[in-house]
């Protein structure tokens, strides 16, 4: 009895490990699938076209000086509100204040000139009346009359000359005059300084070119300088919705409406409007669009970046799904299908219909309703029967 129990215990341990190794075999094989959804829900889509634009303000003026001389003081400072007419700055007015005395002086000398001449011309007209009595009673030779006739003519060509001079002095002096009046600087528009080029005491030369002293600026309302790409630009239009944020005011939306877009993109400087422009492979060509919006309460300032979104098409509160789930079906434009986890986890397949989509959430139009589950992926786990093929 001893030894059958010995050579069964043997063959009692082989059967159990056989077992044991069947039923992880068998365990091991079976697959389980695992699927990552999300809720079909409403919400706003919009498809945008994005860019960077920067902020400027829509009216401003580049005040300069139209004399030359030196700044003998600036009523402003960078920031400072100003009402059109308002004095800024004053220059040395001595130059051009002598300029007008001698014009003035010499007025006055041809208008003393002129009253001569003209004392002289009604001297000439009664000796030329005198001497047309005389000949007519023949107490006169005829040659006094004509010498008498000409220096009529003489004195009434001097008159014209004198007053011709008067004229033309009137003129330089009303040209003078203004310039004394260029020494006192006022302001174009009211507005704000936004910069100033000059300092008090610097000397300006206003020859050859306006020098510019400061720039006035109504930052009531602003236009952004949008830079869009070739591949985009054909779906930005006037009229057209945009909004933008700027840096710093993530919180915060500004809208507004496109005002224009400009036909050629800007010229790169260093070249010249009559030598097109070779086109080039790795450089992308942009183009500018510009908008308008509103500013009351001065938040946005000049200079600003704006990160601007162009609104292509917008649907509200629409049925959405994600846009990974969809695959689109060849021959039918719009169409797509996604599958779709039902009460009791059996998988749908759904053609749908898709109206506005971004890059993340598609509008369904037909063929899913809210709160369904919606497969955006699948895992699988090898964890139940394997089978083998002796």
């Amino acid at each position: 009895m001893a030894r059958k129990r010995i050579g069964i215990l043997p063959l009692f341990l082989l059967l159990l490990a056989l077992g044991l190794i069947a039923a992880w075999v068998w365990w091991d094989g079976r697959v389980l699938r695992a699927f990552e959804t999300s809720d079909a829900q409403r919400e706003d889509i919009e498809h945008t076209v994005t860019a960077i634009g920067t902020l400027q303000p829509l009216s401003y003026v580049d005040v300069g000086a139209q004399v030359s001389g030196q700044i003998m003081q600036l009523h402003v400072l960078p920031g400072t509100e100003v009402k059109k007419g308002q004095l800024l700055a004053e220059i040395d007015p001595r130059v051009p204040q002598a300029t007008v005395d001698a014009g003035r002086a010499a007025l006055a000398g041809l208008q003393a000139q002129l009253e001569e001449q003209q004392a002289q011309w009604e001297l000439a007209r009664l000796q030329s009346e005198r001497q047309q009595r005389m000949a007519a009673d023949g107490a006169t030779r005829s040659e006094e009359v004509q010498q008498a006739e000409a220096a009529l003519k003489t004195a009434a060509a001097r008159i014209k000359n004198l007053q011709a001079q008067i004229v033309q002095t009137q003129s330089t002096l009303q040209g003078n005059e203004t310039l004394l009046g260029f020494t006192n600087i006022y302001a174009p528009m009211s507005g704000t300084v936004i910069s100033i080029e000059a300092k008090a005491g610097q000397t300006l030369n206003a020859t050859y070119q306006t020098p510019t002293l400061l720039r006035i600026a109504d930052l009531s309302t602003m236009t952004v300088w949008t830079e869009v790409s070739e591949a985009d630009v054909r779906q930005v239009k006037p009229g057209m919705a945009v909004y933008f944020k700027t840096l710093g005011a993530d919180d915060r939306r500004w809208q507004g409406t496109v005002r224009q877009v400009l036909p050629a993109p800007p010229k790169p400087e260093g070249t010249s409007t009559s030598t097109p422009l070779a086109p080039s492979s790795n450089k992308v060509i942009l183009y500018t669009v510009l908008f308008d919006v509103d500013n009351p309460d001065g938040e946005l300032m000049p200079q600003m970046t704006a990160q601007v979104s162009f609104i292509v098409a917008a649907a509200r509160q629409v049925v959405a799904v994600p846009v990974p789930a969809l695959t689109a079906i060849e021959g039918k434009p719009g169409q797509f299908q996604l599958r779709v986890l039902g009460a009791d986890d059996e998988v749908q397949t759904r053609e749908v219909s898709i109206g506005v989509r971004n890059r993340l959430r598609a509008e369904v139009r037909s063929g899913v309703e809210e709160g369904e589950r919606i497969i955006t992926g699948e895992k699988t786990e090898n964890r139940g029967p394997r089978r083998f093929q002796l």
